[in-house]
């Protein structure tokens, strides 16, 4: 796997490891322990904004902006956060931090049903739903809007995100994005995480996403499901992909998995993935034809685990290291 893609003329340092950070799960747990252990501050308060999501729902979405420090005009920053995430997670709030010192104002928005859009939203998000980045982009204030915007999604907020690109992003001013451990192959991550070796994650995985669900369950038969459903496969096959209109697992995989728009994105992406990430193989990063595309870069590690990359020499994480410096190009 190589370290780095397309030339973008930026200048993408190895990833180095932090001790005793080493592994694919140890770079992936770290995440939950530093929060669970006071490891890291993750108080970062900020202005919180409801975002209708514009579709007739009245589903307002709740996100958070922190202004940039620094008298430099540089595009919005829109975080978009994975799996049973919320703007509090904590690579949210570490990318938070290393963007706003380089200038940025950052919108860390919660989908539909997560965190504080909880209390907001009769529906929950899925991987395919970039229309809600597209309506929460129109519902802000133009001013934020002036000096163009960039965009991070991470793990299946990645796979929001490219959703986004490639249907939603024409007529805004999206300048530049990056995709941290992004699914691009949801088949074959919902086949990894059912392996042996990720039972704990997956029990953790599927308890969490049924707390996020249980709140919007809207009939008998749902509770019921929701009750009976043992793994990943079958939460997406019973409740995410009908609730959707998607009808089967199967096919909402087919058409919201990443890897099927990124040969079509026009906007400049950087792709940030571990070879050794243990909820998704590196078999579809393989897969992909970069050189097809001058638009993507790919920036696929050895090491680093699920959007972990807690680097030598620490803050900012190598993920954020990179997406500043790729950011900084599209900025001006």
């Amino acid at each position: 796997m190589p370290d780095s893609g397309a030339d973008t003329g930026t200048d993408f340092p190895a990833f180095r490891a932090r001790a005793p950070w080493w592994g694919g799960d140890l770079q992936t747990l770290r995440n939950t322990l530093a929060r669970r252990f006071g490891l890291d501050d993750f108080a970062m308060p900020g202005t919180a904004l409801e975002l209708p999501a514009g579709d007739g729902s009245g589903d307002r979405l709740v996100a958070i902006l922190n202004e940039g420090r620094g008298a430099e005009r540089r595009p919005l920053a829109v975080l978009v956060h994975g799996l049973t995430g919320c703007h509090e997670s904590g690579y949210m709030v570490q990318t938070a931090r290393h963007l706003t010192g380089l200038g940025y104002a950052v919108l860390r928005l919660n989908m539909r049903g997560a965190g504080p859009s909880a209390a907001t939203c009769s529906l929950r998000y899925h991987a395919g739903q970039g229309g809600d980045i597209a309506a929460a982009l129109a519902a802000l204030d133009p001013v934020w809007l002036r000096d163009g915007v960039v965009l991070a999604g991470y793990s299946l907020g990645g796979s929001i995100l490219l959703n986004f690109l490639a249907h939603h992003a024409k007529d805004l001013p999206v300048r530049a994005a990056a995709t941290v451990s992004a699914p691009i192959d949801l088949a074959a991550v919902a086949v990894r995480i059912l392996s042996r070796r990720n039972y704990f994650y997956h029990r953790y995985l599927l308890n969490r996403m049924k707390l996020e669900w249980a709140g919007v369950i809207r009939s008998r038969e749902e509770r019921i499901a929701l009750a009976r459903i043992s793994t990943l496969y079958e939460f997406d096959d019973r409740l995410v992909a009908p609730a959707n209109g998607f009808g089967t697992a199967d096919r909402y995989y087919a058409e919201c998995s990443g890897s099927r728009v990124l040969p079509g994105l026009k906007i400049p992406t950087l792709m940030v993935h571990a070879a050794n990430d243990p909820w998704i193989p590196p078999d579809g990063y393989r897969a992909v034809d970069w050189g097809g595309n001058g638009r993507l870069t790919p920036l696929l590690s050895p090491g680093g685990g699920h959007v972990g990359f807690h680097r030598k020499g620490g803050f900012p994480n190598w993920h954020d290291l990179c997406m500043g410096a790729f950011f900084g190009k599209y900025a001006n």
